[in-house]
């Protein structure tokens, strides 16, 4: 957004108040200020360093760290945040200093939708402690996510059976649509037991809400970031998230409602295991024991999280990694290859079968490191810390721009070429965050909690679309990004699909 746009709807005598008051304050402060700050860019009074960013924050932050260095402090408007771009400064930041960062910043939008509640941006603290358990041990332990494995399973068959009639028609397929139809239908099921079944459907009005809500969180916000400004609805973004929200809350109240009835009509058994999300929520809420008392508000909330890290997020990396094995055609030739070897003609590839095919899974790494789900780790200080001798005065905003780092030459061979290889010949970088230049699910106790699932559901979808189908463009694929949480493609991917050998039959009986 232009900075003079931001303004347009406010009177010109109000402005200037508000800038003059403003630069006042500013200069006030500034001479005050004792604080050791990292190097940072030209700023301007009011604004601070907003004019340096464009629409796609990731490659703004990427270009000012080449210009000044790999640690920056910048002022959006009136927030204070640092912006660190090597694994080194990383590790400094997200492990040496892991309490120091134990908070995350909430937009308004965020706030407000989220009821102020959300698992994903509350502080460290007990009630973020039991969640990340729940969630990580009884919703998406490995015994559960093995209950749900028919569930994932008949979704991926859906899948390819739309792909394969479009095969047969020689029609195109709008496979970023599919693909989120795909993984809103799994974590939708896997929450509340719904599926799409059409376009009146409670499940597909929930897909419709959650692509809504992501796009919301990933748009800047003025009246974030320039304190005079917290009260104007510009553009109106304050009525479409306020909206947005009303209609969330709607339909997960009758959800609920109704889940809350059936409850009261059938007898449950005392064993969580295999039950839905939705249940297990409603066994903390009713139990006067629970270790943490939650509200429904929480429950909304915590559902909403789930769905928005369960869908977008991995419909998002299967595209770039399909789009990605479209543009390179010798890896997907070696990837066909290794699934014909290993796995034969005479069956689907399995989610037990990743550990037996280590080339389709360094080309799911080197997507991820390209295209990481979330370009940038943010945190906020909760506390004054000192890192390599400077000041980082606690409420300031972190971004660790992953994106940033796995195109940096220094520590990648050749960084914007697309190579599974250099994830194969003894390497041991995982997934896990664990080494601070691949973290595309994050690092430390904030890690993503969901990384099991979305790396069953990721690595299972792109080996089953790489093992039954070839793939046609028209035109070169616009390899662009996006706004949004999860960074999609600037373009839809839209594929012609032509089935490979024995697969029509392996579909069409499984």
């Amino acid at each position: 957004m232009n900075i003079l746009q931001v303004f347009q709807s406010v009177s010109l005598a109000t402005i200037a108040i508000l800038v003059f008051s403003s630069l006042f304050l500013y200069l006030l402060s500034k001479r005050k200020q004792k604080h050791l700050l990292p190097p940072s860019p030209p700023s301007l009074p009011v604004v601070g360093h907003l004019h340096h960013l464009g629409p796609l924050i990731h490659q703004s932050f990427h270009n000012l760290s080449t210009r000044y260095g790999p640690l920056i402090y910048l002022r959006l408007g009136s927030i204070p945040c640092v912006v660190v771009s090597t694994p080194e400064l990383a590790s400094d930041f997200l492990k040496t200093n892991d309490l120091a960062f134990g908070s995350r910043t909430q937009s308004l939008a965020i706030k407000h939708i989220t009821y102020g509640v959300a698992f994903a941006f509350a502080r460290s603290g007990p009630y973020w402690s039991f969640i990340k358990k729940m969630a990580t041990v009884e919703f998406l332990g490995n015994q559960n996510l093995d209950h749900f494995l028919p569930i994932r399973s008949l979704e991926i068959q859906e899948l390819l059976r739309t792909l394969m009639e479009k095969a047969k028609l020689q029609e195109s397929v709008n496979l970023t649509q599919e693909l989120f139809k795909l993984t809103n239908n799994v974590i939708c099921q896997m929450l509340t037991g719904m599926r799409c079944l059409g376009a009146k459907s409670e499940a597909d009005e929930v897909k419709n809400l959650v692509r809504e809500i992501t796009k919301i969180f990933g748009e800047f916000n003025v009246s974030d970031f320039i304190w005079f400004c917290k009260n104007i609805d510009f553009k109106g973004f304050k009525t479409r998230y306020t909206e947005t929200h009303e209609r969330y809350d709607a339909l997960i109240e009758k959800i609920i409602s109704e889940r809350e009835i059936k409850r009261r009509r059938e007898t449950l058994k005392e064993e969580s295991l295999g039950r839905d999300c939705l249940d297990i929520l409603l066994d903390i809420l009713e139990d006067g024991k629970a270790e943490i008392k939650i509200t429904k508000d929480h429950i909304k909330a915590l559902i909403l999280d789930f769905f928005i890290a369960g869908t977008d997020t991995v419909a998002t990396a299967i595209e770039w990694t399909l789009a990605e094995l479209i543009k390179n055609p010798n890896v997907l030739k070696e990837a066909q290859r290794e699934i014909d070897q290993v796995i034969g003609d005479d069956r689907l590839v399995e989610e037990s079968d990743s550990p037996k095919l280590p080339y389709m899974h360094a080309i799911i790494k080197e997507s991820l490191r390209l295209h990481p789900p979330i370009p940038m780790v943010n945190r906020q200080s909760i506390e004054n810390v000192t890192i390599h001798g400077y000041d980082i005065p606690a409420g300031t905003m972190l971004f660790v721009n992953t994106w940033s780092i796995g195109r940096n030459p220094e520590y990648w061979e050749n960084p914007l070429e697309f190579n599974p290889c250099r994830f194969l010949e003894g390497s041991t970088i995982d997934v896990i965050g664990q080494n601070y230049r691949f973290l595309p699910f994050g690092t430390g106790r904030r890690m993503c909690p969901g990384i099991k699932f979305s790396m069953r559901e990721l690595q299972v979808v792109v080996a089953r679309l790489v093992q039954c189908f070839e793939w046609n463009v028209k035109e070169a694929l616009n390899m662009d990004e996006q706004p949004g949480l999860a960074v999609p493609m600037a373009e839809d991917l839209v594929c012609f699909p032509s089935v490979r050998g024995n697969i029509q039959k392996m579909i069409t009986s499984s």
